[in-house]
């Protein structure tokens, strides 16, 4: 990192949907993109479409040349990724090591970390598509981020710088969260899939556009719901008093009370 400016070079391992947006992202807050890895034609099309112009590079330079590396790979493929690294000795002291898997904290990156990397996790929660769609989304998106005490600014920081929110998650709560943001993905989608279909069967041609305003208001509704819950729950005293009557009519909080 620049003592100057604060600008990072980053490199991203992994082209998929999440690393070429979030490097976008970051990018556009002012960091330079060093160089990104991508295997497939598909992974080099998004590159050239999400990060014209930057490199595609081996991993091993991309680690090598980086301040902050962003791993965004499946969840099965970061631990031995990590760990080949380490046992290369690409890791550098003082590096910033960042992964986007929702399931792990930072105890995954510690062949990194005891190589003197500093170890981030930071998942968007988010379902991307691998195009700049996604950074429109990530504006009204959470991070959950995970990082020893010390360096936790650093990673909400870079959320942040992401256009996004931070939300601090602990190391043993990342296998729960991970399940509920799963749940709630996989849930909506088959629910969405299988009202297509039955829509698509009795004629109608538009099914998507018919079910878009309904399956939208409808999370709205429910979303709004859990956060009127969690305000009256933070306003119960420990002996059952509500003083959520002091508050006013209840609404979602805007952005910026967030």
């Amino acid at each position: 990192m620049s003592a100057r400016d604060g600008r990072l070079g980053i490199g991203i391992i992994g082209a998929g949907r999440v690393g070429p947006v979030l490097g976008a992202a970051l990018a556009g807050a002012g960091h330079a993109i060093v160089g990104i890895s991508a295997t497939t034609d598909d992974e080099r099309d998004r590159v050239e479409i999400v990060l014209p112009g930057v490199a595609v590079l081996d991993v091993a330079t991309i680690v090598e040349r980086s301040e902050l590396v962003i791993i965004a790979v499946p969840d099965d493929q970061l631990a031995d990724l990590v760990a080949g690294l380490a046992a290369l000795g690409a890791w550098q002291p003082g590096q910033l090591v960042m992964h986007t898997a929702a399931r792990y904290g930072t105890s995954v990156l510690d062949p990194a970390r005891l190589a003197g990397g500093i170890p981030l996790a930071v998942h968007p929660a988010i379902a991307f598509t691998g195009t700049s769609i996604d950074l429109a989304r990530l504006r009204d998106a959470w991070c959950a981020v995970t990082a020893p005490t010390p360096v936790l600014p650093i990673a909400q920081a870079l959320v942040v710088e992401m256009g996004a929110e931070p939300v601090i998650v602990d190391e043993s709560d990342r296998e729960t969260y991970a399940d509920a943001i799963t749940a709630a993905s996989q849930f909506s989608t088959a629910i969405v899939s299988q009202s297509v279909d039955a829509l698509r069967a009795i004629g109608v041609e538009q099914p998507g556009s018919v079910l878009g305003p309904v399956v939208r208001s409808a999370v709205e509704n429910a979303l709004q719901r859990a956060t009127v819950d969690s305000i009256n729950l933070s306003h119960v005293d420990l002996n059952g008093n509500d003083s959520a009557s002091d508050l006013g009519p209840a609404s979602g909080p805007a952005r910026g009370d967030r």
